[in-house]
């Protein structure tokens, strides 16, 4: 028997912009504890660029950011 190949249709996603970017935030600070939860999973894992939608410079000083507040026990 003999299968047939069958094409996908692809989705069309709308663009992700990075919100620090449209609010042109220039740094993220650690101690905004609200921020920072928008950008973890409920156990506390950071979620990636692809998912999120941020731009390469925003999402080195999120993750940064969220290690910092670790360490001082603000965030999980």
């Amino acid at each position: 028997m003999q299968r047939r190949k069958t094409r996908r249709k692809k989705r069309a996603s709308k663009p992700k912009i990075c919100r620090f970017c449209e609010s042109q935030i220039k740094y993220i600070d650690f101690l905004d504890v609200d921020t920072l939860r928008k950008f973890q999973t409920e156990k506390g894992k950071i979620l990636p660029r692809r998912i999120t939608g941020t731009c390469l410079d925003h999402q080195k000083m999120l993750s940064t950011a969220i290690k910092r507040a670790r360490i001082v026990s603000l965030v999980l």
